[in-house]
C-alpha cells in the first residue's frame, strides 16, 4: 500500500491552516522549495515551513529544488523538516555525501532527487545511506505537466537494486501523478505518491488519498 504526500505547492495559501486539515490523512506533507537559480520558479522557504510546523504534526516531506542545498540543510531541518530531499544534480559527491550524513546526525532522513534526463545510476554512490529516492516523472519546477513514462523503467531499476541490497529506502514520485499513472508508478515499484493539484482540486480529499493508498 503506497503512501501519499499531497503538495501544499497546490494548496490555496489564504487558509493554509484548513487546506493542510483537509489532507490530513495523508502520511506526509510535501513541501516544494524553488530558488529561481536551480530551477526558474521561486516558491517558497524557512519561515513557511516553520509556520506549517507550527500547525500539524504530519510528517513534512521537505524538497529542495535549489542550488548548492548542501548549505541550506542544518536550517531546513531545524525548520522542522522530517525528510529532507535534495537534487544530485545540485551537489559535488562530497557535499551529497556530508549533507545526508548531516541530516542523520540531526535525526533526519535523507532523500536524494533525480531529474528525468539522470540516470538511475547517479544514485548508486549514495544508495545505502538514503531514506528516499524521489524520481521525477516531470522537469522540476513546474506543474501541470504531463506524466513522462520513461520514468516507470527508472523507478523498475532502482526498485530491484533496493530489494537486491535489502535496503529500507523508499522510492518516490513526483510530477503528473493521478490514479491513472500513480498504478503504474505502483506496479513499478514506488511506494510514496506525491500529488498536487490532483489532491487539491477535489472536493472530497481525504477519500481521494484513501483511493490512492489502496492502490
Amino acid at each position: 500500500m503506497p503512501k501519499v504526500a499531497p503538495s501544499i505547492l497546490a494548496a490555496d495559501f489564504t487558509r493554509l491552516k484548513d487546506e493542510i486539515e483537509s489532507v490530513k490523512n495523508a502520511d506526509y506533507l510535501h513541501f516544494d522549495v524553488m530558488d529561481g537559480m536551480f530551477v526558474e520558479n521561486i516558491s517558497f522557504g524557512f519561515p513557511v515551513l516553520q509556520a506549517v510546523r507550527k500547525v500539524t504534526d504530519m510528517t513534512l516531506d521537505v524538497h529542495l529544488m535549489v542550488q548548492s542545498p548542501a548549505r541550506y540543510i542544518e536550517r531546513f531541518a531545524k525548520a522542522g523538516g522530517d525528510i529532507i530531499t535534495f537534487h544530485s544534480e545540485a551537489e559535488t559527491e562530497e557535499n551529497t555525501k556530508n549533507a545526508i550524513a548531516d541530516l542523520h546526525s540531526f535525526g533526519k532522513k535523507a532523500g536524494l532527487s533525480i531529474k528525468p534526463n539522470t540516470p538511475a545510476d547517479a544514485i548508486l554512490p549514495y544508495i545505502d545511506t538514503l531514506d528516499l529516492i524521489l524520481v521525477m516523472t516531470v522537469e522540476p519546477g513546474y506543474g501541470g505537466q504531463g506524466f513522462i513514462s520513461d520514468m516507470l523503467e527508472k523507478v523498475a531499476c532502482l526498485r530491484n537494486i533496493i530489494d537486491n541490497r535489502n535496503l529500507k529506502c523508499e522510492i518516490e514520485v513526483d510530477g503528473g501523478i493521478n490514479l491513472e499513472t500513480a498504478k503504474k508508478c505502483v506496479k513499478a515499484g514506488a511506494n510514496v505518491l506525491v500529488a498536487g493539484e490532483d489532491i487539491f482540486g477535489t472536493t472530497d480529499r481525504a477519500a481521494h488519498i484513501s483511493k490512492l493508498q489502496s492502490l
